[in-house]
């Protein structure tokens, strides 16, 4: 395959993912806030089809076409960059599994209580605090892997 079409394929794939992560943290974020609970169980209903559309395909794209480009340009396999790269790639994945189930329980969760005209129960912010602060880690190794994919340091 070519370098630059393939190069392209990855830097789309890694837009499109952290924009949907972005994007999906911050509209759920601030929703929960609200206390609106048919936006709630919406907003949760509409993150997790977005999380199966998108950051799913891209998870899988971002390793695959980035070890081809590594394989094809040459670098070698233990650059420390790229070896920073995928470590942080892997935290980001390791935070992501959980945040993905914690999502899907959620919107069970909101639509259950949506559907019997109910409060959100405690287990529902619970699960929402382990949700955003496993956000943290996996936003800032996503921040950190593109920063290492763009300037490439000399570590």
């Amino acid at each position: 395959m070519d370098y630059l079409l393939l190069k392209s394929i990855h830097v789309l794939s890694a837009v499109l993912l952290f924009g949907t992560a972005l994007g999906s943290a911050f509209y759920k974020y601030f929703t929960d806030r609200t206390e609106v609970l048919p936006a709630i169980a919406e907003t949760n209903r509409l993150v997790v089809i977005a999380d199966w559309l998108f950051t799913t395909p891209t998870v899988i794209i971002q390793p695959l076409s980035g070890f081809l480009l590594v394989y094809i340009a040459g670098w070698p396999w233990d650059t420390p960059w790229l070896i920073a790269a995928y470590a942080l790639f892997i935290v980001a994945g390791a935070c992501w599994l959980p945040v993905v189930w914690l999502q899907i329980r959620m919107r069970d969760i909101s639509r259950e209580a949506l559907l019997s005209n109910t409060s959100l129960p405690t287990q529902y912010h619970r699960l929402q605090r382990f949700w955003f602060w496993l956000g943290v880690p996996a936003f800032t190794g996503m921040v950190g892997t593109i920063l290492l994919m763009v300037i490439k340091p000399a570590l």
